[in-house]
């Protein structure tokens, strides 16, 4: 379960956004803190757990800004979407200066919420699934989100899309399952050099991420697994 502390002196904003939490599966609000002096406190307290801060500027004796470098002094692994009505380039940058992973402007809607919040889950999933990186993975790190269909339809040279029908489907028929590329090219019938090269295309266009596993002989094997949000994506390839 993810942790979400509120920070936020309008009682009725604060839980609006506590709401809004509520209806995400997987989230939980884990307290709300009206003040900057609250909100140190909680985040500097061990017993704590707090993966995600919501925090607004405008506060009456505060500005949220105050709380960003008391976050990273922390040494604490908690990230910050900013929830606020400053709009102004300053607040902004000064934001973004200190890794804030969104920014929603007041008045916002529930799904921009629902977003903000299940982009940097998914994230946050694929940081912690791997000890290694390829680029395309620092990319889709740091840039975020898979294309647009219509450049993912445009298929690299090599790939056919007769091939590709035949691997996703059998993707849509095990979607929870972490596979190989040995294991997937043994079920599909191809060669694995050739499945080798279409599992780095979906991979690259956000449809499977990778984690790298060590067997034995230290020598890595790549497992592949469906990004459950791209099911959809993935069902264009299997028709």
């Amino acid at each position: 379960m993810i942790n979400v502390l509120i920070v936020d002196d309008d009682a009725m904003v604060a839980e609006l956004n506590r709401m809004y939490v509520s209806r995400l599966s997987g989230f939980q609000c884990c307290g709300t803190a009206s003040t900057l002096r609250q909100a140190e406190e909680m985040i500097n307290d061990p017993q704590n757990v707090i993966d995600l801060v919501l925090l607004d500027v405008y506060m009456q004796q505060d500005s949220g800004l105050d709380l960003l470098p008391v976050i990273r002094a922390s040494g604490r692994a908690t990230d910050v979407i900013m929830i606020t009505s400053a709009a102004d380039a300053t607040t902004i940058q000064t934001s973004l200066h200190y890794g804030v992973v969104d920014y929603l402007i007041k008045p916002f809607q529930f799904p921009r919420f629902e977003e903000a919040l299940t982009s940097w889950r998914e994230k946050r999933k694929q940081m912690n699934a791997q000890s290694w990186y390829e680029q395309s993975d620092v990319d889709r790190l740091i840039h975020g989100g898979a294309p647009d269909v219509a450049d993912t339809r445009r298929l690299p040279k090599g790939l056919t899309a007769q091939t590709l029908r035949t691997i996703c489907q059998w993707i849509d028929a095990n979607p929870a399952m972490e596979f190989s590329t040995d294991e997937l090219a043994a079920e599909v019938n191809i060669s694995r050099v050739s499945c080798r090269k279409y599992l780095i295309w979906l991979a690259q266009i956000n449809i499977l991420y990778t984690t790298i596993h060590y067997g034995a002989t230290g020598r890595p094997v790549y497992r592949y697994q469906l990004i459950a949000e791209q099911y959809n994506l993935l069902k264009q390839y299997s028709q």
